[in-house]
């Protein structure tokens, strides 16, 4: 009996086998085979564009209201794609080949934000750098956002990139909320933040770099008392905006 149980358990099993195995009639593929396509006809292959997308060159700006030294990117619609140098400003005696480049990219449709990069090379090696947006390029600065930090690398470069607001950034103080100032697309509120900057996050970095022990503090960092940074030392150095 016990012999016969186990002849016919095997009997199913292959059975269950051969039957998972089996294909639907007239179809020759199985049936849990599926046809992949890219655009939902048949052919069993994905489809990909076969034609580049088309670049544009945007507008930005009005004529003579933008630093000469801006270079709008072409770029697929609707992204935006601004360019512009930075270079030495507290840094040049020491480090006068220091550059970098700021590329600030604008999608509206993908993004509620901009996205900033400043990249820098020729710089100190392996010191920590503040990025502020600044009202004004030059002393005094004016009002300033904070951005973030670049620290450079070994061989002086350096590279960060920040998700923040960048083209209609601006200063407002509710006490005076009369306070408007002309951006990119005529009068906005506050003030309008269309410059860039790079500060040494500490006085004694800068003291040491520049070999100035006599250099005195900046607020253009946070914490650690309300003096601790050093001097500017990238700037876009530009009178008119560069964003």
């Amino acid at each position: 009996m016990q012999k016969r149980a186990s002849v016919f358990l095997l009997f199913l099993v292959v059975s269950l086998l051969i039957g998972g195995c089996a294909t639907q009639p007239g179809s020759g593929t199985s049936p849990t085979a599926t046809q992949t396509s890219g655009s939902g006809s048949g052919g069993g292959q994905p489809t990909f564009p076969t034609t580049k997308p088309q670049l544009v060159q945007p507008t930005f700006g009005q004529s003579g209201k933008i630093a000469p030294t801006v270079k709008v990117v072409a770029s697929v619609a609707p992204t935006l794609i601004v360019q512009f140098p930075i270079v030495p400003s507290g840094i040049k005696a020491k480090f006068p080949n220091a550059k970098g480049v700021v590329t600030i990219f604008q999608n509206p449709t993908a993004n509620d934000f901009d996205i900033l990069n400043v990249s820098v090379q020729g710089m100190p090696p392996n010191v920590k750098f503040t990025v502020f947006l600044i009202e004004l390029a030059k002393k005094p600065f004016g009002n300033a956002e904070y951005v973030g930090d670049v620290i450079t690398r070994g061989d002086g470069t350096g590279d960060s990139t920040f998700h923040l607001i960048t083209f209609v950034a601006f200063a407002a103080d509710n006490r005076h909320a009369d306070v408007s100032s002309p951006d990119q697309t005529g009068d906005a509120s506050g003030v309008q933040l269309e410059h860039l900057g790079m500060w040494f996050d500490g006085i004694e970095n800068a003291q040491q770099v520049l070999g100035d022990p006599t250099l005195k503090g900046t607020p253009f960092d946070g914490g650690r008392g309300p003096l601790h940074a050093g001097p500017q030392a990238m700037t876009d150095g530009q009178d008119l905006p560069v964003f």
